[in-house]
């Protein structure tokens, strides 16, 4: 099969013929049909992920349908459409798994990072943390949801039912879960790059009733923010932005250093939280939910040979929405 190959972090993905996954037991053999570009994939291929699996197939937003299934494997049938998120693998033994606190297992496995993902024509996976794909989606559109959608809608329930929602950063993540905040009839606040005049008319588009540049203030204090770009020097803004009692919440795997700052920031009982990884009721209630409200997602599509060209546009955030890799066969019909 082809298939992108990370040899080496800091390196750029090299074409490849590989062989096509062999099944353990209870996994699925996926054949990919579009893969999202995760801001994820860019911190495991820059290095700034430590440890990632070598030789690696990235892409952790994966749609596609079953080719074959280990023989203990019968959750899906063949021939099934099947999304495959970042959170490959628990034990399901350790205390937080016990707890139903999968995404901190204490011995995970992650798609894309320690085990192979979605950048090539097939994947094997663990049916276990598969999910149906809702029919309202076709493949391009739903490969965000993995990811960009589930780890957004883990962190607005991190929020809490704060009515003024600001979210920095508006890229894949944030246009997705800005579409459900208003559905929820919160009131949202998009915190965008100082200067970036589409993403501002973008987040107003999908609802927001004041947009501004990371560093601004609002026109009244939030009652929790999101910070979707990966850059610390945004949770003291946030803190000045947000009200007595309210959150921040840092959606992202990775963040750049966080400078001190005064306390009096966090003082008035704010709170400053991450969000790590996934869990597979995350993922059920959201894609319960985004066909009803209904998501939209904004996609552009890349064929599979240039991952390297879809990274570099996420990385110098060229990108409005959401990048996707296709197959030949999908590239045809998008």
């Amino acid at each position: 099969m082809l298939a992108m190959v990370l040899d080496r972090p800091g390196a750029p993905l090299r074409i490849a013929q590989v062989p096509i996954p062999e099944l353990g037991p209870g996994q699925i053999l996926i054949r990919v049909h579009a893969c999202g570009v995760c801001r994820t994939d860019l911190h495991v291929v820059d290095g700034e992920l430590p440890d990632p699996k070598l030789p690696l197939i990235p892409g952790h937003e994966i749609v596609g349908v079953v080719a074959d299934r280990a023989a203990d494997a019968t959750r899906f049938a063949v021939g099934q459409r099947v999304g495959v998120p970042w959170l490959g693998s628990t034990c399901g033994r350790c205390a937080f798994c016990c707890a139903g606190r999968e995404n901190l297992c204490d011995n995970p496995r992650f798609t894309g990072y320690s085990i192979d993902g979605g950048y090539a024509e097939f994947t094997a996976a663990d049916q276990r943390f598969c999910f149906a794909i809702p029919e309202s989606y076709d493949d391009v559109h739903a490969a965000p949801l993995m990811c960009a959608g589930l780890i957004g809608y883990r962190s607005l329930v991190m929020a809490g039912d704060a009515r003024r929602l600001g979210m920095y950063g508006f890229g894949a993540a944030a246009h997705l879960i800005a579409q459900v905040a208003v559905y929820q009839r919160r009131r949202l606040f998009a915190f965008t790059r100082d200067g970036d005049t589409a993403a501002q008319q973008f987040a107003r588009g999908l609802g927001a009733v004041w947009t501004g540049g990371s560093n601004d203030l609002p026109p009244e204090l939030l009652d929790a923010a999101i910070i979707f770009a990966p850059v610390g020097g945004l949770v003291p803004a946030a803190l000045a932005a947000t009200a007595k009692g309210g959150t921040v919440v840092c959606a992202g795997i990775h963040m750049s250093d966080i400078p001190s700052f005064a306390y009096r920031l966090l003082w008035e009982e704010r709170v400053v939280r991450s969000v790590a990884n996934l869990t597979r009721r995350d993922g059920e209630e959201f894609l319960s939910l985004a066909p009803q409200v209904p998501v939209r997602v904004e996609a552009k599509t890349y064929p599979l040979e240039q991952a390297n060209e879809a990274l570099a546009d996420l990385r110098l955030g060229r990108l409005t929405g959401a990048a996707v890799l296709v197959t030949g066969a999908v590239s045809a019909l998008s």
